[in-house]
């Protein structure tokens, strides 16, 4: 099979903005429609946006759904289109009535029954409305009809055409170069199909690991949708952090973290199209951080499994570089397309398939019964089950309960605040201080006393001689007290 067969599309499909609208004039929602293909909502996601193209039996089973089938029959019973060459051509017969400009077409070809139930009928157009999704799809390519009643009538109505909305209709999309992996990274003859279709659905592969998405009702408390995402997503990101990491503290620190991170941001993840992916990707970014090697409590990594072929799968992902490690477990183990992998371990398309090819070539030299598969899809689907295994053969870990997790987290961004605020007082006080106490003008400081050399002594009367010093002892001893001392003598 060459690289052209494998993105060759057999069935047409809409443009990606068209059948996001034929899904929602069916009233069906994004779960429905991934339960009826057999694939994750985030993959109807990512073709409704136009990354991907589904291929083989599910594109066929989503243009059924969409009601394209249909309608490519109904125009190929009709004749060849409306051409400029046949409307210059002249009408053999008499001319008649020209016909009404956007009039609809006399037949409407019947579009198939939504697999939405009667309760599941009535939610929004986005699927954010509580919906229930059966749990079991359709092997057979075709959705099975619902109940009659009101609300299933109005799923099954068809969907207006393009006359009615003004719209024309587009030809099928070829695959884009740049975003389809079949066309970004090449495929050798032999390798099978896409690693797509590979192995079974997702929801199959790996119960307990990948849950849903939680349905968040619009009346619902901040407090139990918080909860009802712990309960469902918990558990799975638990055993993905420890695929990841191989210790098991760490991987319940790390989905503690996430959680904690997430009621903080409660306001931000409750609105987005996928809650569960928000905290996945902070548990799997916190247990990779390369930042835990410094703690002395998360330098030896626990004791290996006691079975022998857990401990050597467990020993192969963990010899594994960080990033192809996490797009291994996201694709296989989650079971995440392609283009989402990319797009949480942001990295491109060609640079995650390299990833997860290399990652299947390191796993397959270190188990032999990889090695032995046959061709690729037949490995991928073989490592699928095996990490579905670890998954079972694991004992539940020991979560603490939701009220828990968020006490802690307000206990947690009320020590950050009060450490904020003492932090800024004290600021607020050295700066005061700082300013009373600073002087307000420069006073020169005074130079120290220091000893002046090289100046000569001042000068002073002589040293007293011996007969200075008769001479005062004389005239101290005979003192003038007469007339003689005021009269002198004239000799």
């Amino acid at each position: 099979m060459t690289e052209r067969e494998i993105s060759t599309a057999d069935a047409p499909l809409p443009a990606p903005k068209e059948r996001r609208r034929l899904r929602e004039a069916k009233s069906l929602s994004e779960e429905q429609v991934a339960s009826v293909v057999g694939v994750t909502p985030a993959t109807v996601r990512s073709w409704e946006s136009g990354r991907t193209d589904p291929r083989g039996r599910k594109r066929a089973v989503y243009a059924r759904l969409l009601g394209c089938a249909d309608r490519r029959t109904a125009r190929r019973d009709a004749g060849p289109p409306y051409s400029s060459k046949a409307r210059a051509r002249p009408p053999d017969g008499p001319p008649g009535p020209a016909p009404e400009r956007g009039a609809p077409p006399a037949h409407r070809p019947a579009d198939p029954a939504p697999t939405a139930s009667p309760a599941a009928s009535t939610a929004s157009s986005s699927g954010s409305g509580p919906v229930s999704v059966p749990s079991s799809g359709v092997s057979s390519g075709t959705a099975p009809a619902p109940e009659p009643g009101p609300a299933s009538a109005e799923a099954a109505a068809p969907p207006p055409s393009p006359a009615d909305t003004g719209s024309t209709s587009m030809p099928p999309p070829e695959p884009d170069p740049v975003t389809a992996p079949s066309d970004s990274v090449p495929v050798p003859d032999d390798a099978g199909p896409a690693p797509d279709d590979a192995g079974p659905a997702p929801d199959d592969a790996v119960p307990g690991w990948a849950p849903p998405a939680p349905e968040i009702l619009p009346g619902q408390t901040p407090e139990a949708a918080f909860d009802s995402l712990y309960h469902r997503a918990a558990p799975g990101l638990v055993g993905q952090a420890f695929l990841l990491t191989g210790r098991r503290a760490l991987s319940r620190e790390s989905v503690e973290r996430a959680f904690h991170a997430a009621w903080e941001r409660w306001p931000e993840v409750a609105v987005d199209r996928d809650p569960a992916g928000w905290v996945r990707a902070a548990a799997h970014e916190y247990a990779l951080s390369p930042w835990h090697r410094v703690r002395r409590v998360h330098r030896h990594p626990d004791a290996p499994p006691a079975d022998p072929e857990r401990r050597a799968l467990l020993e192969a992902l963990l010899a594994l570089p960080p990033s192809s490690r996490r797009t291994l477990v996201l694709y296989d183990s989650v079971g995440l397309d392609l283009p989402e992998t990319a797009a949480e371990t942001e990295a491109s398309t060609p640079a995650a398939a390299g990833r997860l090819m290399n990652a299947h070539a390191a796993l397959a030299e270190r188990l032999p019964e990889l090695a032995a598969a046959p061709s690729y899809p037949e490995l991928s689907a073989l490592l699928r089950e095996r990490l579905a295994a670890f998954a079972t053969d694991e004992p539940p870990p020991v979560l603490p309960a939701p009220g828990a997790v968020r006490g802690g987290s307000e206990r947690k961004a009320q020590l950050w605040t009060r450490a904020a605020i003492v932090f800024a007082a004290l600021l607020i006080g050295a700066t005061a201080f700082t300013l009373h106490t600073a002087p307000t003008r420069y006073e020169e400081p005074l130079s120290p006393a220091s000893r002046v050399g090289g100046v000569p002594p001042r000068g002073g009367p002589p040293h007293l001689t011996e007969q200075d010093l008769d001479l005062l002892a004389s005239l101290r001893q005979q003192l003038v007290d007469g007339p003689e001392r005021l009269v002198p003598q004239v000799r």
